[in-house]
């Protein structure tokens, strides 16, 4: 497995996963909280989501089989999600892709441990998380170094995002939301190539079928 394969990945799960949004929104939702407390609540998150990502990275496409569909329909369906994930992450607003409903972020709010909601999911384990993993476990196709490449630098993005977590409050302090929101505007763009380019894998696939 080349080098250039291993940045895209990476590339791709740090821009979708966005640990460093991540951690200043978990520094906004766990203000007035205690230090053990966020460590505890960042440490499960994280574990969860985790979990969640690597098991989808195995039964995803076997799912996708049972129910009939293929992965080129799949590249250009998830091409699309990603590139409204892209759109918003641009603009620097929320949608349901990667956030919660007023209700939800209501009762988010007077929840005193967000662990599972909505830290785990949707924040880290979302929707665009979880068609990732699927994407590019499909390029490796069962391949050993491909796959534990896909795998390895998956594990690499959450254990910086655990460790930005960790460290939420002082980047929050450094950042300041305007801060995270150009980040965040910086890694939509790439995010939208890479969607537009997911859609032409899935097109040029599926007319060779």
């Amino acid at each position: 497995m080349d080098t250039q394969t291993l940045l895209y990945n990476f590339t791709a799960f740090f821009i979708i996963i966005d640990p460093v949004g991540t951690a200043a929104i978990f520094a906004v939702m766990t203000h007035g909280q205690t230090n053990h407390q966020r460590r505890s609540m960042a440490l499960r998150a994280t574990l969860l989501a985790s979990v969640i990502l690597f098991v989808f990275a195995f039964i995803g496409e076997p799912l996708l089989t049972a129910l009939g569909i293929g992965l080129p329909a799949f590249r250009v369906a998830g091409g699309v999600l990603l590139f409204l994930l892209a759109v918003d992450m641009v603009f620097a607003r929320q949608s349901g892709l990667r956030s919660v409903t007023d209700t939800e972020d209501r009762e988010a709010v007077r929840r005193e441990d967000i662990t599972v909601f909505p830290l785990a999911f949707p924040l880290i384990a979302g929707p665009g998380a979880m068609t990732s993993v699927v994407l590019l476990m499909g390029e490796a196709a069962g391949r050993p170094l491909p796959t534990a490449g896909v795998l390895g630098v998956l594990g690499a993005v959450l254990l910086l995002l655990l460790i930005l977590l960790l460290v939420a409050t002082r980047v929050l302090r450094v950042l300041g939301q305007t801060g995270a929101n150009v980040i965040s505007r910086l890694l939509g763009v790439l995010l939208a190539a890479l969607a537009v380019q997911f859609i032409f894998d899935g097109l040029a696939e599926a007319l060779r079928l």
